[in-house]
């Protein structure tokens, strides 16, 4: 079904507000403090699956029938939201965390490019200007110059490499599964609760929070990154501008640095700054190119009209 402009500029600024919230993760995460990474996962999504039970309840929808979904939609939410941050913990553990995320952080650049192959989507030479200036952008946050990528960490970089693939054949796979009600995300986020707390079981040492700062961090988790985020997410990709979300994504580490460097001890340097201008120029050229093909085409047609 054929999707207008307006419908396509609200889709994709709901899932800009995904891109917020995840912005807000580091920060969030360094609240919840030391917490086991499968533990932490099972809890935030238990709690996320446990208010959208209560939302449900209220509204008076009937969780069969939002489970009433193919299986396709079930293996690309519980296969995209589970397996990138299993896959995520998993290059942590074995790389650099600088190295490892910026591997990671490629899935916005090959969200651009998958994009491409969807019907009634082109991939136009501004998309790929704008998502290279910002994939620039991140390198500069996450190390620059001082990243040292180093083959004995190979495992770690594979399941990195994993991470982005992963995550970014979910966003793209979203528009296969279009008709599938976002609710259905709670549900996904019960699977992954579930799945998450197995692993931990199997793999990790419980260790529960020790102060009302770190709820306070788990809370914020659940219903931020790990929660709205993903039902706005799941609702951007879906209907709408998917290039433009792929580039706008490199905006969450500017936000998480931005974000340290007001609550941290962190300080901002001269890469911080040159950083920001990467990735906001970036935007800048994906979506100014776009904005003046249309005016430009708008003008043709007048042109023909008189």
């Amino acid at each position: 079904m054929a999707r207008s402009g307006k419908t396509t500029l609200q889709a994709t600024l709901v899932g800009c507000i995904a891109i917020l919230l995840w912005g807000l993760l580091a920060f969030l995460t360094q609240l919840a403090g030391s917490i086991p990474p499968f533990q932490l996962l099972a809890t935030c999504f238990t709690l996320a699956f446990g208010v959208m039970l209560v939302k449900w309840y209220f509204c008076g929808q009937s969780i069969r029938s939002i489970a009433n979904q193919p299986m396709l939609a079930w293996l690309v939410g519980i296969g995209g939201l589970f397996g990138y941050h299993a896959f995520y913990f998993v290059a942590l553990s074995k790389a650099p965390v600088l190295e490892a995320s910026l591997i990671a952080y490629l899935w916005p650049l090959l969200i651009v490019l998958f994009s491409a192959f969807l019907p009634g989507e082109r991939l136009y030479i501004r998309h790929l200007i704008g998502v290279v200036l910002s994939l620039f952008g991140c390198w500069l946050l996450l190390g620059g110059a001082d990243s040292d990528f180093d083959l004995g960490y190979l495992d770690g970089y594979l399941a990195a490499i994993c991470c982005a693939l992963i995550w970014a054949v979910y966003s793209v796979a979203g528009r296969w599964v279009s008709q599938v009600p976002t609710d259905t995300v709670g549900l996904f986020c019960g699977v992954c609760a579930l799945l998450g707390w197995i692993s931990h079981l199997f793999w990790e040492d419980t260790i529960w929070p020790q102060s009302g700062l770190q709820w306070l961090g788990i809370v914020g988790l659940a219903l931020g990154p790990l929660g709205v985020a993903f039902f706005a997410w799941d609702y951007g990709v879906k209907r709408g501008d998917l290039q433009m979300l792929g580039v706008l994504s490199y905006a969450a580490p500017l936000i998480s640095t931005g974000i340290l460097i007001l609550f941290t001890d962190i300080e901002a340097t001269a890469a911080v700054y040159l950083a920001c201008g990467a990735i906001v120029g970036g935007a800048l050229v994906a979506s100014m190119g776009g904005l003046l093909f249309r005016k430009l085409k708008g003008n043709r047609v007048r042109e023909r009209l008189t």
